[in-house]
């Protein structure tokens, strides 16, 4: 296929970053044809800023309305499961942003519930990976091809990481990963019902997609199939509610989640003994920060996508530098800064959808697929699992 065209569902901040990534696609045309999103404003304004032809109400309509190849899913986790089985009824590829899926409710619970208090979590991964069946089984008949937007994947640190580990030959011993900020964006990130769960999935699905990503290649380059997650220890915590905190005059911290917590951290046991520990959180100042540090047999390898010192500022006040961007997430832009010189780039979004629409005008599997926004989906739900019942828990592979 020499034009590939994007029905884009969503407006927001990671559908922004999919739109110029589609931009910057090489060798194939890559189009974003059309726009829903639920606001009126939000996908007029979408489509104006990124030379989008044609916009409509829901994804039922633009299936219906224009010729496309790809639905790209950019909205919160709780339609993620229903817009997939949509789009493959209609026969179209699928990009979804991360996480997969999360339990968001069941019929019978009223939309003001606070879920994250009130619903066990072993009832919740149940549900979870009850959808996660039914949607695999959509795709399958439907022979669409899914994509897992996890970027962490596709940075390319993380890229280096699996040619070193592949090269290398040893065994990958253990890993520690964060991702940290001081909030989320997104509005809907306060309730569980809307988001599928707090950092620990919001936040943490990126470190845990990496480290099971690392161990897959590190298994398949050796011995021709994946290493995969065996079980799962976890913490998790809500520290904006601690007495100390809630007694401050000025916050820099923008998390105000209701019924999710806003740190999380886990240790997972893989099927060969190797271990990673993972760590996720809401409540962490001076910009996003994210890691993967690898301890191996025959090395050591850190991969350090945000911050990196390749561009360091100081700037004697926040207008130092004008509006130019430095750095996502700082809590202010005096004093000394990393400023990334190209933060999309370093963080892999450029090159996942390079390789999304590579497999779609090539009909080949992403690096990034279903096995792995699966496992992450089993995974963390263990992880509550386990926090809340102060026990390892097995992760559900099949």
């Amino acid at each position: 296929m020499d034009e590939i065209r994007i029905g884009m569902v969503g407006a927001g901040f990671a559908a922004d970053f999919h739109a110029l990534a589609f931009g910057q696609v090489c060798g194939i045309d890559a189009r974003v044809v059309a726009v829903t999103s639920q606001r009126d404003h939000s996908r007029a304004s979408f489509a104006e800023k990124h030379d989008i032809p044609a916009t409509y109400e829901n994804l039922a309509e633009m299936l219906d309305g224009e010729e496309i190849d790809v639905v790209d899913l950019c909205v919160p986790t709780y339609v993620h499961a229903e817009y997939i089985v949509q789009a493959a009824h209609a026969g179209k590829d699928v990009i979804v942003e991360k996480p997969l899926t999360g339990y968001t409710g069941e019929l019978g619970q009223g939309e003001d519930e606070l879920i994250g208090d009130t619903i066990p979590k072993s009832r919740m991964m149940a549900w979870v990976l009850d959808q996660c069946g039914y949607v695999e089984a959509e795709i399958e008949h439907a022979g669409i091809r899914l994509m897992y937007a996890e970027n962490w994947v596709y940075a390319p640190a993380i890229q280096k990481a699996r040619r070193l580990i592949e090269a290398g030959g040893g065994a990958v011993m253990r890993m520690v990963a964060e991702e940290s900020h001081s909030g989320s964006h997104a509005g809907y990130a306060k309730y569980w019902r809307l988001a599928g769960g707090g950092s620990l999935l919001r936040t943490g699905s990126h470190p845990v997609g990496g480290v099971l990503y690392l161990k897959q290649a590190e298994g398949l380059a050796r011995d021709g199939a994946p290493i995969r997650p065996r079980s799962v220890v976890a913490e998790t915590a809500r520290l904006l509610e601690m007495d100390a905190f809630r007694a401050e005059d000025e916050r820099h911290l923008t998390g105000d989640l209701a019924d999710c917590e806003d740190w999380g951290s886990m240790l997972i046991t893989f099927e060969d003994g190797s271990v990673a520990e993972v760590t996720s959180s809401d409540v962490v100042l001076g910009g996003i920060y994210n890691y993967v540090k690898v301890f191996c047999s025959q090395g050591r390898i850190e991969c350090n996508m945000n911050p990196n010192n390749q561009c360091v500022v100081y700037g004697p006040d926040a207008d130092a530098f004008g509006d130019e961007h430095l750095a996502e997430k700082l809590s202010t832009r005096a004093g000394w800064n990393f400023a990334a010189p190209d933060e999309h780039w370093a963080s892999g979004y450029h090159q996942e959808i390079q390789d999304f629409v590579e497999c779609v005008a090539h009909d080949r599997e992403p690096l990034s697929g279903w096995t792995l926004a699966r496992d992450v989906v089993a995974v963390i739900y263990a992880a509550y699992v386990s926090a809340e019942e102060g026990r390892r828990v097995e992760v559900p592979l099949d």
